[in-house]
């Protein structure tokens, strides 16, 4: 019997065990895993070959025609080393990741804690291309298969749920962290094509507005890397069309700050000035700090020196100045750019919805969120610089 056989039955009783407390009071909620069956027929296929997923909670009560889809996060792959790699790990195969998923935080299914979306249908598709659920290409040296099917897993899975009531749906709500929060900008509109026309269909990228910028060596490091992985995943194709026909570089529509023009649909931009991917990945790589002058500053925000902190106010300014016109004119967006070193805030329940949660003007993500959706009040709130915000947690992973 192989480690993993052994393994799953022993996960699966340390979950549920764990299922009997909850921090912030209630059970944990774990929901299964769904394996879309019939994906290869159009290609959908994970890095490895293996069957896309996705794990979902159903609505009910008021909110049984409603939908919220929450894209997973988890970086991606731009080279072939990189990419077989992910595909022998949970990142790139469904035969590899938990078969039960934690849902809390705007995934949550209990009023205390998700007030708003708490009772609608909530599915979190399992990311497994490397690729924000955008690629379309195959590799095949011979002996080695790396399957580049991201927007086919994206179809796939919203095909299989359009007959379980996504096809009917009142309401609906496009979201995802990290590399997810990019997929919420690539599909926003295609996600809308689904849906009756008459459906009220809004988009929320957390922690995805990923900024083409230059390192502290003034390398463009991040659009490199973009750069790489839209060629080797075929991405171009399923990049915003109206972005990549107006570019001279249309591989740079990947970034959202060059495309997010382009998108009709409602969009609510959840991020931290200084989120820290950006801050540890394209601001200042381990390529741009071979002698680590940055370590200490990247570990504890309090560590940083006061030229580091004016470096990390830069990074903040990009943000915002990319952010203008979006804010000024975006009569149906909403904003919650607050100044905490954090990624990803909408999944975590203690920076979602908590006593000690963060805050601009007193409102929580989840009630910023809300008041959005539902049109409750214009949303646009943006955080003073850092050091100001004590409702922070700064989370450093």
């Amino acid at each position: 019997m192989s480690p993993t056989a052994v393994e799953a039955p022993l996960l699966l009783l340390f979950l549920l065990a764990a299922a009997l407390l909850c921090p912030l009071g209630g059970a944990r909620l774990l929901v299964e895993m769904t394996v879309v069956r019939n994906a290869s027929s159009i290609g959908a296929l994970c890095l490895d070959g293996s069957l896309p997923a996705y794990h979902l909670d159903r609505g009910f009560g008021a909110g049984a025609g409603n939908w919220l889809l929450q894209f997973e996060g988890g970086g991606w792959c731009n080279d072939v080393t990189s990419c077989f790699e992910r595909a022998n790990s949970r990142r790139g195969s469904t035969h590899l990741m938990t078969k039960w998923e934690d849902f809390s935080g705007i995934l949550s299914n209990n009023a205390s804690l998700n007030p708003d979306f708490y009772n609608w249908n909530r599915v979190k598709l399992r990311y497994c291309d490397g690729a924000s659920f955008a690629g379309d290409a195959l590799f095949d040296n011979g002996t080695s298969v790396l399957h580049f099917k991201g927007q086919k897993i994206w179809e796939s899975i919203i095909l299989d749920l359009l007959p379980k009531g996504l096809g009917t749906a009142r309401k609906a709500l496009l979201s995802g962290c990290s590399a997810g929060g990019l997929a919420t900008f690539l599909h926003c509109e295609n996600f809308t094509n689904y849906l009756p026309r008459n459906a009220s269909v809004k988009c929320l990228s957390d922690a995805g507005f990923f900024l083409d910028l230059r390192d502290i060596g003034l390398n463009h490091t991040m659009r490199n890397f973009y750069k790489d992985l839209v060629a080797l995943q075929g991405m171009e194709r399923n990049l915003n069309e109206n972005c990549t026909a107006s570019s001279y570089f249309p591989e740079l529509c990947i970034f959202p700050q060059y495309s997010l023009k382009y998108i009709t649909t409602p969009f609510f931009i959840l991020n931290s000035a200084y989120d820290v991917f950006q801050f540890h990945h394209g601001l200042v790589p381990p390529s741009a700090d071979l002698h680590g002058h940055w370590n200490h500053c990247k570990l504890n925000p309090a560590d940083c020196s006061e030229l580091q902190i004016q470096v990390l106010q830069g990074l903040r300014l990009s943000m915002l100045s990319a952010l203008r016109l979006f804010h000024e004119y975006s009569s149906r967006g909403g904003m919650f750019i607050n100044s905490c070193f954090a990624h990803c805030q909408s999944e975590s329940q203690d920076t979602w919805f908590a006593p000690d949660s963060p805050t601009i003007d007193n409102k929580t993500i989840a009630e910023a969120v809300g008041d959005w959706y539902f049109g409750r009040r214009n949303i646009k709130e943006i955080d003073c610089a850092y050091p100001c915000d004590s409702t922070c947690h700064n989370i450093i992973p």
